[in-house]
Formats: structure tokens, sequence, C-alpha cells
């Protein structure tokens, strides 16, 4: 696979990840479509055994996501700067601490854009409750699976 195809393959996997945050994209389905997409392109076992993890990830965030309440976002007053704040402050945390930094990472920016919002630490505080509560904790799991599935698709790509 040439680099300009691995290019277009990150450029889906990333759409993906912003699909998650925006309603009405199927973000999940978009990173599997790119892993899919490059393990049909690249002949090597590994692609296919991403593959295989990539759809037992994204299945499982979907089973969890069948036990959490529906999503309400819009309910809760949720705002398409509060999804991007989330969706840096989950980037950033799985960063910074692979994996498990997603969680206090995407909370810590929604907490971030409510305290900006409001200005007051309570209050900020209680909203991002009722973020989480209406529906951020199901975004929080697709993202978080969506990510473990672009990070093994990076370190293979780039790890060999």
């Amino acid at each position: 696979m040439g680099a300009w195809e691995l290019l277009l393959v990150g450029v889906v996997l990333l759409l993906g990840l912003c699909g998650v945050l925006v309603p009405g994209i199927p973000g999940s389905w978009l990173v599997w479509a790119g892993v899919m997409w490059w393990a049909l392109e690249d002949p090597r076992p590994i692609a296919w055994w991403v593959l295989v993890g990539a759809t037992t990830v994204l299945l499982l965030s979907r089973a969890v996501r069948w036990g959490l309440p529906p999503r309400r976002l819009a309910e809760s007053g949720a705002t398409p700067r509060m999804g991007v704040y989330a969706g840096a402050g989950a980037f950033l945390g799985f960063v910074l601490v692979p994996v498990l930094g997603a969680i206090p990472g995407f909370v810590g920016g929604i907490y971030l854009s409510e305290r900006l919002r409001l200005g007051h630490p309570g209050a900020a505080r209680a909203a991002t409750r009722t973020a989480m509560r209406s529906g951020g904790s199901s975004v929080l799991v697709e993202l978080l699976a969506c990510l473990l599935v672009t990070g093994a698709w990076v370190g293979t790509v780039f790890g060999g």
C-alpha cells in the first residue's frame, strides 16, 4: 500500500473519530471501514488481525452502549464547542496516558468547556455531570473504542 493510500485511510479514520462527536455521522462505521480498506489492500497477516480486533472492539462498544442511557445531549445543553473540547481532551489524554487517559481527558474537556461558558466551578461540575448522564458516557464509550482501533492501526502501520 502506497503512502497516498495510507494517507487516505488515515483521513477516513480521522473523519470517523470526528464523526463520533457529531450527531448523524456514523463514526465507528467509518473507522471500521477505513481499517477494512487498509486490511484488504495490505497483504500482511497482521492487517487481518487488526481488522479482527477492530471488529471485536467496535462490537463490544456497541453492546456496552446498549446498556447505557440513550443520547440526549441536546436536552442537556451540549454545544458543538463542548464536543470539540471533549474530543480534544480525549485525544490528548489518550496520547499522554495511553488508552485510559481518554476517559479523564473527555470529562476534563467537557468540564473546561462548561467552566468557560458558565464561569463558576460548581456550576461547571453540575453541567458536566448532567452532560455525562444524558449521553456523554455513550459518546465516551464509542470514542474510546474508535481511539483504540485507530491507535492499533497507527501502531501497526508505523511499528511494523
